[in-house]
């Protein structure tokens, strides 16, 4: 689960930069960006997030809470941890894309107002929605996990107040943060043509395999 969702942080850090550099600084992307150290970059991505979840084998902040009937990252066991993971995994990476994301908006304005930026821009169509897509999956998932961030921060700097925390809140925020995995799938295929495709393929070929079926 760790690894999931540290990793799902990690690689819309990581698809932020890359759109950044892509659409605002196109004239360093392809050597910055070349095939060989694209690998490297999602290597370290993936090498991160490993890293980032072996302190919970140290400091056994993995436990079962009944609250939501389920092993999960415990925010009491240790406050500068709690605060460490929250700022990592969370207000970082958050700062960075929306940075990133702010950037991109700026120039695509100036661009549609016709104002001549400092470098050429490679704003298509296609590359502008799926910048779209990408910005409207980070606005969900910031949206979705703040609430349980926000909570484990407060617990961590103030314990005194996990207390007062109602423990339908907690659980709310919970699966608020879980619900955000299955909002992708919707976003991708109301606006990526190529998932629509596929989402139609798969559903007449369902359909299909249903009709041979009752009709055997």
């Amino acid at each position: 689960m760790g690894i999931s969702v540290i990793g799902s942080v990690f690689n819309i850090t990581g698809i932020a930069i890359n759109r950044y550099y892509y659409i605002c600084h196109s004239l360093k992307y392809d050597t910055l960006f070349s095939g060989t150290n694209t690998v490297c970059y999602v290597g370290l991505v993936w090498a991160l997030t490993l890293l980032a979840i072996v302190p919970n084998f140290f400091v056994e902040s993995l436990q079962y809470d009944p609250r939501v009937y389920s092993c999960t990252f415990a925010q009491s066991v240790s406050a500068l941890y709690t605060v460490s993971v929250v700022v990592i995994h969370f207000f970082l990476p958050i700062t960075i894309v929306s940075y990133c994301y702010l950037r991109i908006w700026l120039l695509v304005l100036q661009v549609r107002r016709r104002v001549k930026p400092e470098t050429q821009p490679k704003i298509k169509p296609h590359d502008f929605w799926n910048f779209l897509t990408m910005f409207v999956v980070f606005v969900l998932f910031a949206v979705c996990w703040a609430p349980l961030n926000f909570i484990g921060f407060v617990v961590a700097v103030k314990p005194t107040l996990g207390s007062l925390i109602p423990e339908w809140l907690f659980t709310a925020s919970y699966f608020m943060a879980y619900f955000n995995s299955c909002l992708n799938a919707v976003v991708y295929g109301v606006m990526n043509q190529n998932f629509r495709k596929e989402y139609k393929r798969i559903l007449l070929t369902a359909l299909q395999l249903a009709y041979r079926t009752d009709g055997d």
